[in-house]
């Protein structure tokens, strides 16, 4: 629709399955670590990657470090920590901690490898289909060597499906992949952590989900830490 080319240079593909490998770490690793402790907890863990990209970027990348950058990055933890630790957050367990852990280093090695590699340069949708063209393979490859595929049971079931891949994961791989090659990285990432505000702010005004102190207060840490980052930019 957008006359786009899907052509690609062979010397890309190394590239790519590396992001599409990221990419599937990440999101196994976090469903994985959903079953073993509380939601709250295990996306509290997740969201530590603005920690890991900017500790990353500084130490292997050679970006200058900034105290306002910290700050921002440690509003933004304990925003997130906020919005995820109240009642029925439930026990952490050591195992689930690592496994979740693994998955939010693995999101923001994804972050770092798109802004670092010459494949920054490809055009978003052409890199977005095909990084999802290339973990989707990898994932079948592991579903049928490893498990087995199960059947969708209903058409309600499809659609929920339907709308998971096109809203919180083509779409918002898209605007990622927009803001790494604008922003880069570290900003992207930190400003990243607005996705659980959006979350918690769906839930209440959609599905009538209480608003609680433990809630208003990591969403008044998490803007906070967006506009240091603004204003610094």
């Amino acid at each position: 629709m957008t006359r786009q080319t899907f052509r690609i240079k062979r010397k890309d593909l190394p590239s790519l399955l590396l992001l599409a490998t990221l990419y599937d770490l990440s999101a196994i690793f976090l469903f994985w670590g959903y079953k073993l402790m509380s939601s709250g907890v295990a996306t509290t863990l997740h969201f530590m990657y603005p920690v890991f990209t900017t500790l990353l970027m500084m130490f292997f990348f050679g970006e200058k470090s900034s105290s306002r950058r910290f700050i921002a990055v440690m509003l933004a933890v304990v925003g997130v920590w906020m919005l995820s630790h109240g009642e029925g957050a439930g026990d952490i367990s050591v195992t689930g901690t690592l496994i979740v852990l693994i998955s939010s280093l693995g999101y923001a090695l994804y972050i770092i490898t798109v802004s670092q590699l010459r494949i920054r340069t490809m055009k978003g949708m052409a890199l977005t289909f095909y990084v999802f063209l290339f973990s989707g393979s990898l994932l079948g490859i592991g579903l049928l060597t490893f498990g087995e595929l199960q059947p969708i049971e209903s058409w309600k079931t499809a659609g929920n499906l339907a709308m998971l891949a096109l809203v919180p994961t083509v779409i918002s791989n898209l605007a990622l992949v927009q803001a790494v090659k604008g922003i880069g990285s570290t900003l992207t990432s930190v400003l990243g952590a607005m996705e659980p505000v959006t979350a918690v702010c769906v839930g209440i005004f959609i599905f009538d989900e209480a608003f609680t102190f433990h809630i208003g207060s990591g969403i008044a840490f998490i803007i906070f830490a967006v506009l240091l980052i603004i204003w610094k930019r």
